[in-house]
């Protein structure tokens, strides 16, 4: 039987930073008096393309111009307060020993692609990874679903035999575009009664999805 290869999710899965994200989103919008959101909070505003999530925040479309600056004063934020985040629980063992059952894992992520090789590597997982993809300069961001589908491609690997495990409907969607299969994880910006309406599988740890695996 041939092996699974796992496309793992960044931000909100492999990296455990829903709190600078949070807090990042508060400061970007103190400016318009919004009250301050709480991670559960943000759950509930939380989607992908994130503009959307912004607009329904402010109860109103961005004007033109206005997801430029909002997202680089995000990010400007978010690169500050990341600082004091780290993987999530078991996420350096359960990467070990996928390697060395012999299957293989990649990463794609909506983050920028430099910084995203950058912290993997700080971090020490990088070697972990067939591929690494984040987002290029120049690349729009939007759905993942079209940047799924060159990953595979780069990958060569039968999207069959593919496994991608990500915190968001997103990931769920980018993997159902392209035929692989996904498991979705709680421990990321996504309300745990959204992935579960989804109809995909839901764990609440990274080890439960190896398990379902």
């Amino acid at each position: 039987m041939r092996r699974k290869h796992i496309v793992w999710d960044w931000n909100g899965t492999l990296f455990h930073d829903i709190d600078a994200v949070v807090d990042a989103t508060n400061e970007v919008f103190k400016p318009y008096g919004l009250c301050p959101l709480d991670p559960d909070g943000f759950r509930e505003v939380y989607t992908r393309p994130i503009w959307v999530a912004y607009e329904r925040l402010l109860g109103r479309p961005l004007n033109e111009g206005e997801w430029e600056e909002l997202d680089r004063t995000f990010h400007d934020h978010y690169h500050r307060l990341m600082l004091t985040c780290g993987l999530s629980d078991g996420a350096v063992e359960i990467l070990t020993s996928w390697g060395e059952s012999g299957s293989t894992q990649s990463l794609l992520s909506m983050w920028t692609h430099d910084r995203l090789v950058s912290k993997t590597g700080e971090l020490g997982i990088d070697r972990h990874f067939k591929r690494i993809d984040g987002l290029r300069a120049g690349t729009p961001g939007g759905h993942k679903a079209e940047h799924m589908v060159a990953h595979v491609a780069a990958l060569g690997v039968d999207p069959e035999h593919v496994v991608v495990i990500g915190d968001s409907l997103d990931d769920a969607h980018a993997a159902e575009h392209v035929g692989a299969r996904a498991i979705l994880y709680t421990g990321g910006m996504t309300r745990r009664s959204e992935l579960e309406a989804s109809g995909f599988p839901v764990v609440d740890s990274l080890a439960q999805a190896i398990e379902m695996i």
